[in-house]
């Protein structure tokens, strides 16, 4: 049976600044690409049968960079939509919820281009692409490449495990691999985080 392999796109300005970026399509730095192009020689050593990406250009450029081929667009796989937090850091949004906690608390509405989810409704998304991709590795390897928190509940969603527990996972940096794999029957992380 083949590995999940989740990609999370390179750096963006707004990644380094840690803004909250949702639905906006913002380009990747430099840096962004560099990162990417240094993933092709790892992935190509992977029995990849299948590849999607998350529409938005810094995932699908990730994946042109990185080298991979056949990318099919999943909207299932875009970031959490942040609602009225698209934008903001952390910080900004406690200074006016003191304590605030997205795993917890979530986001509040914001215009027509950023409605807002709420945590249920990602993990609705990361279902449907897991029931989707796990038929598919039985002949090798998919990758999937797509943004932070999205990776975060697709992997608890893979254990298993209500989305919830998505905060007990670090967030990924830009530009790097996880591997989700089944030993003995049983969903596991064999790497996360890695540059």
């Amino acid at each position: 049976m083949g590995e999940l392999i989740l990609i999370r796109h390179g750096q963006t300005e707004w990644s380094l600044s840690g803004q909250h970026a949702g639905r906006t399509d913002i380009p990747l730095t430099d840096a962004g690409e560099a990162a990417a192009k240094s993933l092709g020689p790892r992935l190509a050593q992977c029995r990849l049968v299948a590849v999607f990406s998350s529409p938005l250009s810094r995932a699908m450029r990730t994946a042109e960079l990185a080298g991979l081929t056949g990318v099919q667009p999943d909207p299932d796989l875009m970031e959490w939509d942040y609602g009225g937090y698209e934008g903001l850091t952390a910080a900004q949004i406690q200074e006016t919820t003191p304590g605030w906690d997205l795993w917890r608390d979530g986001v509040i509405p914001g215009d027509a281009a950023h409605p807002g989810e709420v945590l249920q409704q990602v993990a609705a998304r990361a279902d449907a692409v897991l029931d989707r991709i796990r038929p598919l590795l039985d002949a090798g390897d998919v990758a999937i490449v797509a943004h932070g928190h999205l990776a975060r509940v697709l992997t608890v969603r893979w254990l298993g495990l209500d989305a919830s527990a998505s905060r007990l996972l670090g967030h990924p940096h830009p530009g790097t691999l996880s591997f989700l794999a089944i030993e003995d029957e049983q969903p596991f992380i064999a790497a996360w985080n890695v540059p």
